[in-house]
């Protein structure tokens, strides 16, 4: 039995849960009719090409069929976006892996944008957050590769590894290069952080990524917030990377009532239909006012909840304009533990936008430079778990840094409940 598709927000989950889709319709060539014949000559071209090289090529040892096979995909996938992708067995484990909430690396989640390796952000208290690496940073070397002849699969190649075992890479800031050796350690991910009320009312949940555990960690934070009696909440998603789809769908309905559509694809052949998500589950906290934090780090699935939470008139958005990574890939096992990674749609929130390389913009814009955000994280870090920041990483005036986005927030739910409160 093949193994079982992960898909990854960026990612399409066919026929689960609240998300329906039709059939897959025959394969047709661009005028609509089946293209097998022209199918069968391209692929004569390709195999006798590399027949060729095969027989020609002066180092043999470079020449086996699984080479010369795994490069072709490669040069094919790649050559679509920088999305798209083809993973041999060891980098299809590594990804695997990292939607399980641990792998071994630096701790930073990237992207492309404008076809540049851009951080989307570091994950806190990993070697990247220490180095002082920030969202938005280019990563323009690993070692000594240039990143923009690099797909994913070969950046996630370069920077994974065993812990211990150091690796540089070369940011681009304003126009500044820095150099960083950092050494890897294993990224463990907890889903859901700070969770507390504030002020007797307000609950405040920081969701950190959207993998396998993190919608029943939230129901769990949802359920200690609710016995402490919570009138209002704040859900954080600034710095969230996103992940799996059907996470950011079973987050997104806990907030909605049942029905309420959470996002829509669109794409082309067999994705060529909309596949439509809408709340389902039994979990559904509709009558309390709500914030959502959002900033150029989050991306893709925390957009998504972003988006259909906003969209349909259940939450504010508080901050910074998201990330804008709204493409949708579909993750496929093919033989001996490779896999292949295809962009295959586009997805659109609620209100049909597409927010691909726009983002999403927030009700109430609280602009934050990245080295105050740099201080809100450390703050933070050191109030959630005291001890563990470097000193050498702590500004001098760590008592004075405060979150202007997340105090922007309180003030705006305490409004709302004095009004309520007025009201009834």
């Amino acid at each position: 039995m093949k193994p079982r598709a992960i898909i990854l927000l960026s990612a399409l989950l066919l026929g689960v849960g609240g998300c329906r889709t039709p059939p897959p319709a025959p394969a047709r060539d661009a005028a609509g009719q089946p293209g097998e014949d022209e199918a069968y000559r391209q692929i004569r071209i390709l195999t006798r090409t590399m027949m060729l090289v095969r027989q020609n090529y002066v180092d043999e040892s470079k020449v086996s069929y699984s080479n010369l096979v795994s490069s072709a995909l490669r040069g094919m996938l790649q050559s679509l976006d920088p999305f798209s992708q083809y993973m041999d067995a060891p980098a299809y484990q590594a990804m695997k892996e990292e939607t399980q909430g641990k792998f071994g690396g630096i701790g930073i989640q990237l992207g492309f944008k404008d076809s540049v390796l851009t951080v989307i952000t570091p994950m806190e208290d990993t070697p990247a957050f220490r180095a002082g690496i920030l969202s938005g940073d280019k990563i323009v070397e690993i070692g000594t590769n240039k990143t923009d002849k690099l797909d994913m699969r070969e950046v996630i190649s370069l920077l994974r590894g065993d812990p211990g075992i150091p690796v540089t890479i070369t940011t681009l800031r304003g126009g500044a290069l820095k150099s960083h050796t950092l050494t890897r350690e294993e990224i463990r991910i907890v889903h859901v952080k700070g969770t507390r009320m504030i002020d007797g009312a307000i609950g405040y949940i920081r969701l950190t990524e959207f993998s396998d555990p993190a919608a029943k960690a939230l129901r769990n934070a949802l359920g200690t917030l609710t016995t402490n009696g919570m009138k209002a909440l704040i859900l954080d998603l600034r710095n969230n990377p996103g992940g799996l789809l059907t996470s950011s769908v079973h987050v997104s309905e806990m907030f909605l009532p049942k029905e309420s559509l959470i996002v829509s694809t669109r794409g082309r052949g067999t994705s060529a239909r909309p596949v439509v998500c809408r709340a389902d589950g039994n979990l559904h906290i509709t009558d309390i006012p709500m914030a959502v934090l959002i900033n150029g780090g989050s991306a893709s699935a925390a957009e998504i909840v972003a988006g259909a939470l906003h969209d349909n008139k259940r939450a504010i958005l508080v901050g910074e304009t998201s990330f804008g990574k709204g493409s949708v890939q579909n993750i496929m096992p093919i033989d001996d533990g490779a896999a292949a990674r295809i962009t295959t749609a586009r997805y659109y929130t609620p209100s049909g936008r597409c927010i691909h390389e726009k983002g999403i913009e927030p009700d109430i814009v609280v602009p934050v430079a990245p080295e105050e955000w740099r201080n809100v994280m450390i703050k933070r870090m050191e109030q959630e778990t005291p001890g563990v920041v470097d000193p050498k990483l702590k500004p001098a005036d760590l008592d004075k840094v405060t979150d202007r986005q997340l105090d922007r927030a309180i003030d705006l739910l305490k409004g709302i409940l004095i009004f309520e409160g007025k009201r009834t």
